[in-house]
């Protein structure tokens, strides 16, 4: 007997892989699909190894198939074609409820999987066989009340059976053991469906980006949770010092919005050990399953998603929206991922030579365009908005998924009862998909509700992500000045050049985030020889235009106190004494964080520091004559102006107010008061060295 396998890589096409040309020289083969024959219409040999049959009608998938072949015997499995449109058309089930669905009488259970040639779901230890709809979904319906059951699929796929988990699974044993049927009614924290929402706009947004573990691990926090969601439930805690830390700190700073490192299920961490390793959480596993090493008892399946609930309901009534960042561009393991076990080969991009796309460096892109794989995004996305609550998705890796994806997305959004934010990475990615498909920023315009971190914001100001000694306009004498008048205008005016956005919202402006050096630790690098105070001050001028230019501002965990991680650019696995927040720091740097808080309270008062739109911002925002690399601007409002004066060198410099009146100086990087520091009326003052000024005047 000759060993081959027979490949379906077209719906009427089998790449057959020979060991011997002797089959070759068979009769016609034929093939038998469970007793039923399948013609073929003809033989193509591309090399001495290999040859291309066309069949004369499609082959069904989900039943066992042998190519018949003189006396040999070739199994023929699903390759290619699972990548077809003829595949998504043929086996769409975008209407499918997936997943388990739960009563206390009978739970019902379903998983796509079409090219499976048997299904059966092993719930706790019984077998029990699942019946197969032809768009290729397995289902069954199981009497009885299995809440806190324990399950799992055993699918038989190319010839091998394997044990996967489900895919749409809600929780999970520890470690990603099995997948658990829960009655998720019973984790619902007491009022969670009926407390008032935070209802903030985007154009209100302030955003503060924060990782669970690191909020509250350090030992001076004062929080008895520590790394866990209860952690950020914990309200007054404070440090030795009396300095309040967590969630009452996050709350007094002023933003609006809390946006947390992935907290869905992701590798590296042991959920029974978790203080022996560390992760950000860019390596996900199931999707729908909050984190167990974030949970006070992985071992109990409830504990994750009640504990995780009651985190959110306190963020809400502490009037705090959560946006969830959220990996929706790769797995952190192809092979051994549920979706790679059910369907092989469809849920990831492929190049053309048949290795794995892999534009997300992470060893594997998700097809997000492909059917089913936008329906589990559009679920997931579902599910954590109605069942926890959540009120935005930051898009890890944005620029890997497709336009469509993310309008489709948007108007699911729409249909939410609050503002949902959006935003993401739109970085330009070498993934198997084409240019105008890419969720990029240069497809903003296509998706203008959705916002774009501005990496042109970040490096403008304090120089190149990528050569730790460039320098900006914040921390380089004004380098960049030109680029200036664009990005406080929230990179829309349509007569500063360059321009990114055709709606300020779209822009994130931020300096630092969990990836790369915090904005501090840049500072040393850039800035060896310049005094700790002019760090200061420099580091004060970046994040100060981060919170006063028009778009959306983003701040990440304790930049307000100049957060440092010792230098480490990439800290996703290097601990808490690395990746923790230095509540002592925070009360060393008080001053500072007044500062801030002060900025966001201007902000938040004045709808002018917050313009919604292009038109508005042409209208209302005038750029200010100053002595270079000095930079000004002026806000004309109905009431009263703004005029805001940045100062990027060692020197005191003598500016004009942009009109004659009386100018009052509300807040200053060198006055961190809460009271106008002082007035003029004549029209020219100064501006101190490495300083940000922004003075009012009243027009009645």
């Amino acid at each position: 007997m000759v060993k081959s396998v027979a490949w379906i890589d077209e719906k009427n096409k089998l790449t057959v892989e020979l060991d011997s040309l002797e089959i070759v020289n068979e009769p016609m083969p034929t093939i038998d699909i469970e007793g039923r024959g399948v013609s073929v219409e003809s033989i193509e040999m591309l090399n001495t190894e290999t040859t291309k049959l066309t069949l004369k009608d499609p082959l069904p998938l989900g039943k066992e198939a042998f190519l018949v072949w003189g006396e040999n015997k070739t199994p023929i499995y699903p390759r290619d074609v699972v990548r077809t449109d003829w595949f998504d058309q043929t086996y769409d089930a975008t209407d499918e409820q997936l997943g388990y669905t739960y009563s206390s009488e009978k739970t019902a259970f379903s998983v796509w999987a079409p090219s499976a040639t048997s299904m059966e779901l092993i719930l706790q230890h019984d077998r029990i066989s699942m019946s197969r709809k032809p768009n290729g979904v397995w289902h069954n319906m199981v009497v009885g009340d299995w809440n806190n059951a324990r399950y799992h699929f055993a699918a038989t796929v190319n010839g091998i059976e394997q044990q996967v988990n489900d895919p749409y699974g809600k929780s999970m044993t520890a470690n990603s053991g099995r997948s658990v049927v829960l009655d998720l009614a019973t984790t619902d924290p007491s009022s969670f469906r009926r407390i008032t929402y935070p209802k903030v706009s985007k154009q209100d947004a302030v955003i503060y980006e924060l990782h669970v573990r690191d909020a509250t691990s350090s030992v001076e926090s004062g929080v008895r949770n520590k790394g866990k969601f209860l952690g950020l439930t914990e309200r007054n805690t404070k440090t030795p010092s009396g300095y309040s830390t967590g969630l009452s700190y996050i709350k007094q700073l002023g933003c609006t919005h809390v946006q947390l490192l992935p907290i869905q299920d992701f590798a590296r961490v042991d959920e029974l050990k978790p203080q022996s390793s560390y992760n950000w959480g860019y390596d996900p596993l199931f999707y729908m399953v909050p984190e167990g090493s974030y949970t006070t008892s992985a071992t109990n399946p409830s504990a994750r998603v009640s504990e995780c609930k009651q985190m959110i309901q306190a963020f809400h009534e502490e009037g705090l929206s959560v946006i969830l960042d959220v990996v929706y561009n790769h797995v952190f393991f192809h092979p051994d991922s549920a979706f790679e076990k059910l369907v092989p080969g469809y849920y990831f991009r492929y190049k053309q030579d048949g290795s794995l796309s892999n534009g997300t460096g992470t060893g594997n892109d998700l097809a997000t365009e492909r059917m089913m794989v936008r329906k589990f995004i559009l679920d997931c996305v579902d599910y954590w908005i109605k069942e926890y609550q959540v009120d935005g998705f930051r898009f890890d890796l944005m620029g890997a998924m497709d336009v469509e994806t993310m309008k489709i997305i948007h108007n699911r959004c729409l249909a939410a009862d609050r503002p949902i934010l959006l935003l993401g990475e739109g970085w330009d990615l070498h993934t198997q998909l084409q240019p105008d498909q890419k969720a990029t920023l240069s497809q903003s315009n296509q998706l203008e509700e959705i916002s774009f971190f501005s990496d042109r914001f970040r490096d403008s100001l304090k120089g190149n992500l990528f050569n730790a000694g460039d320098s900006g306009y914040a921390n380089g004498n004004g380098h960049y000045i030109e680029r200036l008048p664009q990005l406080v205008a929230g990179s829309s005016h349509p007569m500063f050049g360059n321009r990114l956005f055709s709606n300020p919202l779209q822009s994130v402006n931020y300096v630092e985030c969990h990836d790369n050096l915090t904005l501090w630790d840049k500072l040393l690098l850039s800035n060896p020889d310049t005094s700790e105070l002019d760090r200061k001050r420099m580091h004060q001028l970046a994040t100060g235009l981060t919170i006063l230019s028009q778009g959306v501002p983003f701040l990440h965990a304790g930049q307000e106190f100049f957060r440092s991680k010792n230098g480490d650019e990439n800290s996703y696995i290097s601990g808490d004494e690395v990746n923790k927040i230095d509540w002592m720091q925070r009360g060393r740097e008080n001053a500072n964080v007044q500062w801030i808080r002060n900025l966001i309270a201007l902000r938040k008062k004045y709808r002018l520091f917050r313009l919604g739109s292009a038109a508005e911002i042409q209208h209302r925002l005038h750029i200010v004559t100053a002595p270079d690399p000095v930079f000004g601007y002026m806000l004309v409002g109905e009431r009263e102006d703004f005029a805001i004066f940045v100062n990027p060198t060692d020197r005191v410099v003598k500016i004009s107010m942009p009109s004659q009146g009386r100018w009052v100086k509300l807040v200053s990087n060198h006055a961190c008061l809460t009271s106008p520091i002082s007035s003029l009326l004549h029209g020219v003052t100064e501006i101190g060295g490495y300083e940000l000024g922004v003075w009012r005047k009243k027009r009645v």
